[in-house]
């Protein structure tokens, strides 16, 4: 099976756009999208339609951002400016879209008998999966497949836990290969399409190739300025749009 993995879209449609293009000659048996279409970004509705026309089975799971946005969470944990892009949002999207997000599913969901997808954890959709000691904690408790993609710190990450122990990293350069290793389980952060944390700017995938074993990550240029426009014109906070061009 060969996956495209996106994570946090989070309304930047000029981010997912540009994957997209990326892909579009390359062949997947499904797409796994990690959560959070919506939040900051100023084109949640041309994201999440992105994402319903893909072709192929598509798999998604819910975030934070989207069961805000839906009515599902009042956002009382969000700062000041992911809570006004959050009603911002939820005041421009259309009946359709909302109900969208409204029925995305919990995390984890499972796939096949070697992958799940979850946001923030496969204990806990809202938790930052961020330190060695979380890690042990899922691989303790979580008997799920082998490998368990998952989004929402928006940092590009590798969590591997087998008989050398356990191995954290985050992954950095414009593209790279893991290989997986029989008896070791796997938990992958793909990074953010639409707002990387991880001081680069560049829009973040991956690519899972189970039959091989092989995930890949890739970073690629987008129109951050466009992106960037959008949120001036909308009106939504400024550290929104300014945060792009950094990757902060």
């Amino acid at each position: 099976m060969r996956y495209l993995i996106l994570s946090d879209l989070h309304g930047n449609w000029d981010a997912l756009a540009a994957v997209l293009r990326r892909v579009r000659r390359k062949r997947f048996d499904a797409t796994l999208v990690l959560g959070d279409l919506v939040g900051y970004g100023a084109a949640p509705n041309q994201v999440i339609e992105a994402i319903r026309r893909l072709s192929g089975p598509v798999w998604i799971v819910r975030g934070n951002h989207d069961k805000v946005v839906a009515g599902l969470e009042s956002g009382e944990t969000f700062n000041a400016a992911a809570l006004a892009a959050a009603h911002w949002t939820a005041n421009r999207l259309t009946a359709a879209n909302r109900r969208f997000l409204r029925e995305l599913p919990e995390g984890p969901l499972g796939i096949d008998e070697r992958v799940a997808i979850c946001h923030g954890s496969p204990l806990d959709e809202d938790q930052y999966l961020l330190s060695s000691l979380d890690a042990l904690e899922i691989f303790t408790y979580f008997t799920g497949p082998q490998v368990v993609f998952f989004g929402h710190t928006h940092l590009p990450s590798i969590l591997a836990h087998g008989p050398g122990g356990l191995e954290v990293a985050l992954l950095t350069g414009a593209s790279g290969v893991i290989r997986l290793r029989p008896g070791w389980r796997y938990l992958l952060n793909p990074g953010a399409v639409g707002q990387p944390r991880d001081r680069n700017p560049l829009a973040a995938y991956m690519i899972y190739e189970g039959d091989a074993g092989l995930v890949r990550w890739f970073r690629i240029p987008y129109p951050v300025e466009r992106a960037q426009e959008r949120i001036r014109r909308a009106g939504l906070p400024a550290s929104l749009a300014d945060r792009l061009a950094v990757g902060a």
